[in-house]
């Protein structure tokens, strides 16, 4: 199951394909005993999914075939005993895919010319996704961090490694002093190439940076790189080697510190639009200035879900099943604002309840 996201990837994710291209969602989940009833939900949805593609007519029976054994597939790559909150399967002509996402979708199948990525594009700007680099003399990795969690990220050449000689023993003789690894001209070098490798990491997929290592590490790849002066530094040694579970809880505090500066940031943003009439509040209100662009940050709580339909007008709350009902409105809105360029920003729970839970900042 895939679990990382980046911009070229949901861009790929986002071209056309040959009819039939499948979307499967389902919820799923974390614990029992609501992970009981995950195994069956899938199994039903997906049969639902090669009941569709029978009873298409514009479906040829080799492609029936074809996509009917994708999906099979993907079936068979899912691994329920890692849920999260939501699982998303992808298939079409010769292709599959299974995300697994931390953040709920609605069950629904969906037969379309592209595959359906609202839920994966909402739920990428929830995580909050950051890289995090960890240096030492001789090895540097990158971690590719989320919520709750980092993972090793192996791209763009990460982890580098080297095999780091004893200095000179006659040359330390001479001089009089043991050298600081970190002034060491092959160690500056190894650093400088880390850095370069980051670069291209981040024109591919531009995050928020944090860097640890021990602060003679942290000085020097400030000296001799570009990148990362402007990352949050975390002193902290000995986690290029180290576990993702070590490396994550180093780096919560500066994580918190910085996610309730963003809350901040967002409360004044939304304050200050109210006084300049550029403020707007409530699920109906933020969809309508989404569909015109005018949205130029969107501010959401992190489990705000509501069921509508749209009468033409506006939204109005319904029940999940409803005939003609929209389970994932927020994460169309929430595609909708990224797509036109807006910032969107996933705050605690009860931080908007005088908006209702939603609100946003408008253009003009």
């Amino acid at each position: 199951m895939e679990h990382a996201l980046s911009p070229a990837i949901l861009a790929e994710l986002r071209r056309p394909r040959p009819y039939p291209a499948v979307s499967v969602l389902t919820p799923t989940h974390r614990r029992e005993p609501e992970n009981t009833q995950d195994p069956v939900r899938l199994r039903n949805v997906v049969a639902e999914a090669k009941k569709q593609l029978e009873a298409d007519p514009s479906v040829t029976r080799e492609r029936r075939v074809d996509v009917a054994d994708q999906l099979d597939r993907a079936l068979n790559e899912v691994d329920l005993a890692h849920a999260e909150d939501g699982l998303v399967i992808f298939a079409a002509p010769g292709e599959h895919q299974v995300w697994s996402l931390p953040r709920s979708v609605p069950e629904r199948v969906v037969l379309s010319d592209t595959f359906l990525t609202r839920n994966l594009v909402s739920a990428q700007a929830a995580e909050r996704p950051f890289w995090a680099l960890s240096v030492s003399a001789d090895h540097v990795t990158l971690w590719n961090g989320g919520p709750e969690r980092v993972t090793e990220a192996r791209v763009g050449g990460f982890p580098l490694a080297r095999s780091r000689a004893n200095f000179d023993a006659e040359r330390r003789m001479q001089i009089g002093d043991n050298p600081s690894t970190f002034r060491d001209e092959d160690t500056r070098h190894f650093l400088r190439e880390a850095d370069t490798a980051l670069a291209a990491v981040l024109r591919d997929d531009p995050r928020p940076l944090y860097v640890t290592g021990e602060q003679a590490a942290l000085s020097a790849l400030d000296e001799v790189g570009s990148v990362v002066r402007d990352a949050v530094h975390v002193p902290h040694g000995g986690l290029a080697n180290g576990t993702p579970e070590a490396v994550w809880q180093a780096l919560r505090p500066p994580l918190d510190a910085e996610a309730r500066r963003d809350t901040a940031t967002v409360a004044h943003e939304l304050d200050s639009a109210r006084g300049r009439k550029t403020f707007a509040a409530g699920l109906d209100e933020v969809w309508q200035n989404a569909r015109e662009g005018r949205v130029r940050l969107l501010a959401v709580e992190e489990n705000y879900r509501m069921t509508v339909r749209d009468d033409g007008d506006h939204l109005i709350p319904a029940v999940s099943g409803d005939l003609d009902a929209r389970e994932d409105i927020v994460d169309e809105i929430v595609e909708q604002c990224l797509e036109t360029g807006a910032a969107v920003r996933f705050v605690p729970d009860g931080t908007l309840d005088d908006a209702r839970g939603i609100a946003g900042v408008l253009r003009y």
